[in-house]
């Protein structure tokens, strides 16, 4: 049987306060185009669809109308939560959108409650089995009097630990007659960051080796991490990246969905499709004539710009007016004053964001300070959703 692996889409993300819905959608056709032009025999979504777990209205109707579009393909769509979404409106949704053939989790279930979902490939009348495995937040896994109390490498045990025993259990529902995969939202050891994830769900208490996987899966499709790669285990583990950049962070990125053969007794095969429709991020450095002077070459594209020169009055008009399609720039802190600016640029980004701004400007290097911060932040933005 055939599938495609993407996740990752966070829609509704804005890049420095510029919407790029329409972006988003470009690339969401993209991949509907691919799953109608393959004929594939299902398309699974590893998590993160939205960015927001209070997306806007907008964003809700470009999922739901990408989601219907893929099941039409005549594919079966099988989504999880990430942990930008909102668990309990996956569930919410979950009966009306099976209607639609679209199979949503939010939660974590057992193998006979939902957990692992079993279909019949339409190319070849395989039975497929797919372990359901969305994001779990660390404190579902890890008391909170452990984690005020207790080292780090204490708690990560534990969260190993949890994720381990939830994997045994689904894959007790798998057939060795059967395609058995494995979908999940997590960060697995020794992955790297693409550039634009959160820290507080990345951070060392969070991974969990790729050993973690039943080696009877044939395949192990993950969401979270935006760089495209492949992790060693006894069974092919893969993330597919994010099909959009989402930051700055990720213009080295290549965008990709994978596109996936398994069959019964063999490990699963993997080629990469290229996502070609949004506008690629650049960071461009220099003097101001030198970055004005690659405007022919970055039209297309959004930049960040590093300027190589002391700041004056006006500097950043003359770089919009030259580079109408740049969304920051600063000035190289090889040029920059000793007291942090609070300027234009700064509009759009999440709290989190500027926090990490300002940790970078007081040279303070503190994971466990960034992921409590962002934690709490989640926290605050799912309550108030």
């Amino acid at each position: 049987m055939r599938f495609i692996h993407t996740g990752d889409w966070h829609v509704g993300k804005t890049l420095r306060g510029r919407r790029r819905l329409d972006e988003q959608q470009q690339v969401l056709g993209e991949i509907v185009d691919l799953a109608r032009a393959e004929q594939v025999d299902a398309v699974l979504v590893a998590g993160d669809i939205y960015d927001s777990a209070s997306p806007s209205a907008p964003a809700q109707q470009l999922v739901n109308q990408t989601l219907i579009a893929l099941g039409q393909t005549g594919a079966e769509v099988i989504v999880i939560a990430g942990n930008h979404d909102h668990p309990e409106t996956f569930e919410a949704y979950r009966p009306l959108m099976r209607l639609a053939g679209i199979t949503l989790a939010g939660r974590v279930r057992r193998r006979g409650d939902g957990g692992v979902h079993t279909f019949t490939a339409r190319g070849t009348g395989e039975q497929v089995n797919v372990a359901l495995l969305p994001f779990l937040p660390r404190r579902y896994a890890v008391k909170a009097e452990q984690i005020v109390s207790q080292d780090p490498a204490a708690n990560s045990g534990r969260y190993d630990a949890a994720i381990r025993q939830i994997l045994a259990e689904l894959a007790q529902g798998f057939t060795p007659d059967a395609v058995n995969l494995v979908i999940a939202h997590l960060t697995c050891t020794g992955g790297r960051m693409g550039g634009g994830e959160r820290e507080a769900q990345s951070i060392f208490e969070y991974h969990v080796p790729a050993t973690a996987f039943p080696p009877e899966a044939h395949y192990v499709a993950l969401g979270h991490l935006h760089r495209r790669q492949q992790l060693p285990a006894a069974c092919p583990v893969h993330y597919c990246g994010s099909p959009i950049a989402v930051d700055f962070g990720e213009e080295q990125n290549t965008p990709v969905v994978c596109l996936v053969e398994a069959m019964v007794g063999r490990p699963a095969t993997v080629s990469d499709h290229r996502i070609r429709s949004a506008r690629r991020l650049r960071t461009v450095s220099g003097t101001l004539d030198e970055v004005l002077a690659q405007a022919p070459q970055t039209a297309q594209d959004w930049l960040r710009v590093v300027l190589r020169e002391k700041t004056r009055a006006g500097l950043r008009d003359q770089v919009l007016a030259g580079l109408p399609n740049a969304l920051e720039v600063r000035i190289h802190p090889d040029f920059a004053g000793t007291r942090a600016r609070v300027t234009s640029q700064h509009r759009g980004r999440t709290p989190a964001q500027l926090f990490g701004d300002y940790l970078e400007q007081q040279g303070i290097a503190d994971p466990q300070l960034m992921a409590l911060f962002t934690q709490i932040d989640d926290e605050l933005a799912q309550g108030a959703s």
